[in-house]
């Protein structure tokens, strides 16, 4: 029996729920995704998580918890988003290359009128990237949909040298912070006892 709606086509969210054993329905919800003019990272991850989770639950046929996620890549204080292109990704890795980022993943959890956020920031350190191994990961097609323009669960794990952080948080759903936010609602219990 489904226990709650997932806002989001993310199979790398999915395949994170399903490896805790939890029972969903994907439920996804499009919402525009602009960052606003002086709008600090954090603050958008939440209002986007927040946002996605209530779009989802207006479209619920069940009056069950929805969960909503966003992901962001920061560097220097800007989100980076998706690559737009072959150029827009190779920019991007050669910003984050041999730097420090951050990766801001937020999840809110919406029933009723009762919604409740939270917030996983976690470090990520890219060694060296080459114009070649930048081309040939492009090439793989992967890069395209990620946050700036990499994957940590596939052959993007290249470039990173060290996390500090939560590392699904960083794949697109911070685990820690998703289990208590079921467990506050009841969708979960025990999971940590």
């Amino acid at each position: 029996m489904t226990d709650f709606y997932l806002a989001s086509r993310s199979p790398r969210r999915q395949e994170l729920l399903k490896q805790l054993g939890l029972d969903f329905e994907v439920l996804p919800a499009d919402i525009p995704e602009e960052p606003g003019p002086a709008e600090a990272p954090a603050d958008y991850a939440l209002r986007m998580a927040r946002g996605k989770a209530l779009a989802a639950q207006a479209l619920a046929p069940r009056p069950l918890p929805v969960l909503g996620a966003d992901t962001d890549v920061v560097l220097d204080g800007r989100i980076l988003g998706k690559p737009r292109d072959r150029a827009h990704a190779l920019e991007l890795l050669a910003a984050l290359a041999d730097r420090e980022h951050e990766v801001y993943s937020a999840v809110a959890l919406a029933q009723g009128a009762r919604v409740e956020t939270r917030l996983s920031v976690t470090r990520v350190r890219f060694g060296a990237v080459s114009a070649a191994a930048a081309s040939a990961y492009w090439d793989s097609g992967e890069p395209a949909d990620k946050a700036g323009g990499y994957g940590i669960q596939g052959l993007g794990a290249q470039f990173v040298r060290e996390i500090q952080g939560s590392y699904s948080g960083v794949v697109g759903l911070p685990l820690y912070e998703t289990v208590e936010l079921l467990g506050e609602f009841g969708v979960v219990a025990g999971a940590r006892a």
